[in-house]
C-alpha cells in the first residue's frame, strides 16, 4: 500500500508547488472584471510582468496553457507557407515544430541529439544561406524541459545579427522564466513565450507573449487565422487593465501575489537560489555515479536536472517506487528518452530543505530499486549547500 502521509513533493519539473500565499490569494471572491477594482489588478499584473521578462514591451495574458502561447506566437506574426527556422533540442521544441507544420507554416527543423542546446553557428549558417529571406521567423527553446539543457539565447541573437538576416526571434520561456535570467530586450528576442505553472508559481492555466514593435508590425499583414489568438484584440482594452474576455481573474489575483513575492526577493536572488539548487543536485548526481543528460556544462539548467538510467533500468519502474514509498512525484522521460531519464524539478517556491528532502528520496529510490549507484549523493548536495552559504571566515556563534 503507497505511503501517503504528510505533504507530497510534488519534483516534477512543471507544475510546481504553489506557495500558501498565492493559494490564499486565489481563494479570493471573483469580481467584476468590468468594474474599478478589476482595472487595478489588471493594470498591476500586466505592468509587474515587464520587470520578469526584463522588457519594456506589452506582455499579453492568455488564459490557456504555454500551448496557447506557442500558438498566439505563431498566428499573430506569420502567413501560410512561411519557412520558419527551429531547432531539435527535444521534446517541446519538437512539439512546436509538430504545431507548426498544422498551422501551415514550413519549418525547417535542425537536428539535435536531446543533450545539446541551440548551436548558434548552425542557425547563422542556415540563415546566412537563405539569401532571399525566406525564413521569417527563429523560434527556440531557452530550457528545454524535457532534457535540463538551456539554450544560450544572447549568442543566438547575435548569431542572426551576424547573418544580417531579418528573421523575426521567437523564444519559449515556458520552463525558464523567473528561474533562469531572461533578457527579452537586452537579447532582441521579438517574441518570448511562457506560462504560470514553473516559474511564476502558479497553477496552470495562464500563458503570456511578450511583444516587440517589429513583432507588433508583423502582426499587421500576418495572415495566419486567429481570433482567440489576437494580440490586437488584447491591447487595446489591455491599455487601461481590461480584457476583450472574460478573465481568469483568480488566477491573476495568483499572478499579482506571485509578482510580489518574485520582486521582495529580487529576481537576482531568485535566479542565484536556482542556481545552488540546481548545483547541489548535480553534485549529488556525479556522488550516486550517475550520467547527467546535458553534456555541456554552459547549458546546465537551474530549473530541473534530467538524470540518465544505467542500462537495463526504467526510470517509469524507479518513478513508481518513489511515489509509492515515498509520495513523491518525479519528472518521467518524454519522447526520444522516455524510459531513459528522470527529471528532478528544483524549480520555483522550493528552499534547501525541500530540496534535501528531495535528494533523500532519489536516494532512497535507487537503494530500493538496486539501481546500481554509490552511496553519498545527499552529503555531496548539503555540503554545497552549507558552503554556498557560509560567509567568508566562516560562521562565529556569539552568546
Amino acid at each position: 500500500m503507497a505511503d501517503v502521509s504528510g505533504r507530497h513533493f510534488l519534483q516534477i519539473p512543471g507544475p510546481t508547488n504553489v506557495p500558501d500565499r498565492v493559494l490564499r490569494a486565489i481563494d479570493n471572491a471573483t469580481i467584476d472584471h468590468r468594474g474599478p477594482e478589476f482595472q487595478k489588478l489588471g493594470q498591476k499584473v500586466l505592468s509587474g510582468l515587464k520587470h520578469i521578462f526584463k522588457t519594456k514591451a506589452p506582455v499579453v495574458i492568455y488564459p490557456a496553457s504555454g500551448t496557447g502561447a506557442w500558438e498566439a506566437a505563431l498566428v499573430n506574426t506569420l502567413s501560410p507557407g512561411d519557412r520558419v527556422l527551429m531547432v531539435e533540442t527535444g521534446h517541446f521544441a519538437t512539439l512546436w515544430h509538430s504545431m507548426a507544420k498544422k498551422l501551415g507554416l514550413v519549418p525547417e527543423f535542425i537536428g539535435g541529439d536531446w543533450r545539446h542546446g541551440v548551436d548558434p553557428a548552425a542557425v547563422e549558417t542556415m540563415l546566412a544561406a537563405d539569401k532571399s529571406h525566406s525564413i521569417k521567423a527563429v523560434c527556440v527553446v531557452h530550457n528545454e524541459t524535457s532534457t535540463g539543457v538551456t539554450s544560450r539565447i544572447g549568442e543566438v541573437r547575435k548569431a542572426i545579427d551576424r547573418a544580417q538576416h531579418p528573421a523575426l526571434y521567437v523564444v519559449d520561456t515556458i520552463s525558464s522564466l523567473a528561474s533562469i535570467d531572461y533578457r527579452h530586450d537586452e537579447w532582441g528576442v521579438d517574441v518570448t513565450v511562457a506560462g504560470s505553472q514553473k516559474g511564476l508559481m502558479l497553477p496552470p492555466g495562464l500563458s503570456f507573449n511578450a511583444v516587440s514593435d517589429k513583432a507588433l508590425a508583423m502582426s499587421k499583414t500576418a495572415q495566419l487565422p486567429k481570433s482567440y489568438w489576437s494580440w490586437n484584440e488584447m491591447l487595446g482594452p489591455n491599455k487601461n487593465g481590461f480584457f476583450p474576455y472574460t478573465p481568469a481573474t483568480n488566477l491573476l489575483y495568483g499572478l499579482r501575489e506571485s509578482l510580489n513575492m518574485l520582486l521582495e526577493e529580487g529576481l537576482e536572488n531568485v535566479f542565484k537560489r536556482h542556481d545552488r539548487h540546481a548545483e547541489a543536485t548535480r553534485r549529488a548526481v556525479r556522488a550516486w555515479g550517475l550520467e547527467i543528460l546535458c553534456l555541456n556544462p554552459a547549458e546546465y539548467s537551474s530549473s530541473l536536472t534530467a538524470v540518465l538510467m544505467p542500462a537495463g533500468h526504467n526510470e517509469a519502474d524507479f518513478r513508481k517506487v518513489v511515489l509509492e514509498n515515498f509520495n513523491m512525484s518525479l519528472g518521467s522521460g518524454l519522447g526520444k528518452v522516455a524510459g531513459k531519464v528522470f527529471r528532478i524539478g528544483h524549480l520555483g517556491d522550493f528552499n534547501d530543505l525541500m530540496l534535501a528532502g528531495t535528494l533523500a528520496g532519489v536516494e532512497m529510490g535507487l537503494e530500493l530499486t538496486s539501481v546500481p549507484h554509490r552511496k553519498g549523493g545527499v552529503a555531496a548536495a548539503l555540503d554545497h549547500l552549507v558552503s554556498a552559504r557560509a560567509p567568508a571566515g566562516g560562521f562565529s556563534i556569539s552568546r
